[in-house]
């Protein structure tokens, strides 16, 4: 498994030179001290946690209550689609939601699978994309990241504040899964917010060093 350094500068300039932004994107690293619970609807997010994570992620996507979703592909996803820099093969997005970046990545040279833990997410996503030109090239799973055994292992793995949106205690499984999920040549890209000295989540305190 390897980074995708070729696309980017080391993970110490893009900490160095983040901009805080409102929302679940403050951060720590880039010199703010914001929690991100500040945002009304992260607030109101951490509020439908109170038992089982899955069933908070299905009331998430129930009430509307989803700060994360931009409602259109993620800015990066949309310039490596464009720069042609991204593997082709099979690709995974975990945590998938609405399905924006699924749909911008596949293309007959690169089949996608979206998976979220959410059912409800999951028929919505569907139910946008299905009629799409490149609808042959992806699909949607509702299944738990760290249960699901897949047919085979994937060429690229896309996280976006799927790590972040994880109880802390996850972790080490995160990264079990991910090995056990990605070619031993594959390459994995996460997008993960620097925040520290909150309370509670999601999104959790996370550091350049985690």
């Amino acid at each position: 498994m390897r980074a995708l350094s070729r696309v980017g500068e080391p993970v110490r300039w893009l900490a160095s030179r983040a901009r805080p932004r409102r929302g679940m994107g403050s951060s720590a690293a880039a010199g703010g001290r914001r929690d991100p619970g500040e945002n009304p609807k992260v607030g109101r997010l951490r509020e439908l946690f109170t038992g089982d994570a899955a069933d908070g992620w299905e009331k998430s996507w129930e009430f509307g209550v989803t700060p994360w979703d931009l409602g259109k592909p993620t800015p990066v996803i949309e310039h490596l689609v464009r720069s042609g820099t991204l593997p082709k093969g099979r690709a995974l997005v975990p945590g998938c939601g609405m399905g924006y970046d699924v749909v911008a990545l596949a293309c007959p040279e690169r089949f996608v699978v979206g998976l979220d833990v959410s059912d409800l997410a999951i028929k919505k996503a569907k139910q946008w994309s299905s009629s799409l030109p490149n609808a042959d090239y992806f699909t949607f799973l509702a299944e738990d990241f760290f249960k699901w055994i897949p047919s085979e292992q994937f060429d690229l793995i896309f996280d976006y504040t799927f790590f972040c949106a994880l109880d802390p205690s996850l972790r080490v499984a995160w990264a079990e899964t991910v090995n056990r999920l990605l070619k031993p040549d594959g390459e994995l890209l996460t997008l993960i917010y620097l925040i520290s000295d909150q309370e509670g989540g999601p999104p959790y305190n996370n550091t350049v060093a985690e």
